[in-house]
């Protein structure tokens, strides 16, 4: 089965790629900001957020693919119920670090499924993380690292790279953390 991504994510892409989902790329260039201030003034937990975002996209591709099986999906972070967001520049990235140093966080990932404009299926799952304290000349050797289209694009860690070491414990779904719970999707996908 093909399905449709609405998401230029390519780490979603090559999870997709790797459990042999063949999929078609087709971004669904949602104003995310803009939504996620409208449900934060409506009092949307960071749960809910990832969920809608997740939806809105699989819902506005999948308008314009008839008859097609689209997928959205968004990540979060929930920091002591604060949604933190992509960083717009490297000092918010520094600040974002500095505020989960040492600390437990939530990676909440949300996937949408669509059909003709309507979803059909939904799943959010969640993981914790728990940041070593690190001091600040090795927060900002660890952004150095990082280039610019990585930060903005995946947030200040991929755990499939160089993310991995700012952490002293993850408890969850590894593909969750990455931004795609693919045995969800999988299983449901099987059942169609």
């Amino acid at each position: 089965m093909k399905i449709v991504l609405a998401s230029k994510s390519g780490v979603r892409k090559k999870i997709l790629q790797n459990n042999r989902v063949d999929c078609e790329v087709s971004p669904s260039n949602v104003d995310e900001d803009e939504a996620k201030s409208s449900l934060i003034a409506e009092g949307a937990t960071p749960k809910l957020i990832s969920k809608n975002l997740a939806e809105l996209k699989a819902n506005k591709v999948s308008k314009n693919k008839p008859d097609q099986i689209v997928l959205g999906a968004d990540s979060v972070i929930d920091f002591n119920g604060t949604l933190i967001s992509k960083p717009k520049s490297r000092e918010e990235a520094l600040e974002i670090l500095k505020k989960l140093n040492g600390k437990k966080h939530q990676l909440i990932s949300s996937v949408c499924i669509s059909k003709n404009g309507a979803m059909i299926w939904h799943y959010t799952d969640a993981s914790s993380l728990t940041m070593k304290q690190l001091n600040l000349d090795q927060i900002k050797a660890y952004l150095s690292k990082i280039s610019d289209s990585t930060l903005f694009a995946y947030g200040v860690y991929q755990i499939e790279a160089d993310g991995r070491s700012l952490f002293s414990n993850i408890e969850g779904d590894e593909d969750t953390i990455m931004g795609l719970p693919i045995k969800k999707i999988k299983e449901y996908l099987n059942n169609l």
